[in-house]
């Protein structure tokens, strides 16, 4: 039987690294992406692999539709299409709105919610003539709620969650479920910055009383693909009981 594909972006660390994991334990090929740490990658890209995945690594910014087309062409010529899309590439940006450069915006618009488009236009194309497909975008509860000095990082994911409600009532006459997972306060390197005091006091915001972690939204984003044919346009939270 033919392996399918997940396409994960932005899987060099963190969550996503934690998806594409998931996928290969589960028997996928496996494609893998980042803007520029192609060592990183390549230590994801032999991970995937010692669960006997195969495993397809590209270097470059999908932010760049240019660049995203070259991503698709190399999947085709590798494994044919995609099933699964995971739209997890994402970066932050902390500090006031009126400190933030014109440069600065559309670094994190391209690569938060352009990069979204992008692939999701080049992997629909392929899902419509097959009648299936999954798509999963990775957001944020600020997408939801806002968050004071993450203007920008705010309004991406607030643009990714109008996104997945809106291409999830395009496709869902053609058999493709378009969700979102809405990450809350996750143990991952975005969140490094904070120092031990704030991130205490942060934990006692949390129900849960912790931070979550990457494996717990890969466990999620797999479920998701995998189950409820029926649930589309939803945009799922993964916080704790924190927002």
């Amino acid at each position: 039987m033919n392996r399918k594909t997940v396409l994960v972006t932005g899987s060099s660390r963190g969550i996503g690294r934690a998806i594409a994991v998931k996928y290969a334990k589960k028997g996928y090929n496996v494609v893998i992406n980042c803007i520029n740490n192609e060592d990183q990658l390549a230590k994801v890209k032999a991970e995937i692999e010692s669960y006997q995945a195969d495993c397809l690594s590209f270097v470059g910014n999908i932010g760049s539709y240019e660049v995203c087309e070259q991503l698709f062409s190399e999947i085709r010529k590798t494994f044919g299409t995609i099933d699964i899309l995971v739209n997890n590439a994402g970066i932050s940006y902390i500090g006031l709105l009126t400190d933030m450069t014109p440069k600065d915006w559309d670094r994190i618009v391209s690569t938060n919610l352009t990069s979204v488009f992008n692939c999701c236009h080049l992997a629909v194309s392929e899902m419509l003539k097959e009648k299936r497909g999954k798509i999963i975008n990775i957001s944020s509860v600020w997408g939801s709620c806002g968050a004071s000095c993450e203007v920008a990082y705010s309004a991406t994911k607030g643009g990714v969650n109008s996104f997945t409600k809106a291409l999830a009532k395009e496709l869902a006459p053609s058999n493709i479920q378009v969700n979102a997972v809405a990450c809350g306060a996750i143990d991952t390197e975005m969140n490094h910055f904070l120092t031990d005091e704030e991130l205490m006091q942060l934990i006692d915001e949390i129900p849960t009383g912790r931070l979550g972690q990457a494996e717990e939204v890969a466990d999620l984003v797999y479920s998701l693909t995998h189950k409820n044919p029926y649930l589309t346009g939803q945009i799922i939270s993964l916080d704790g009981g924190w927002i």
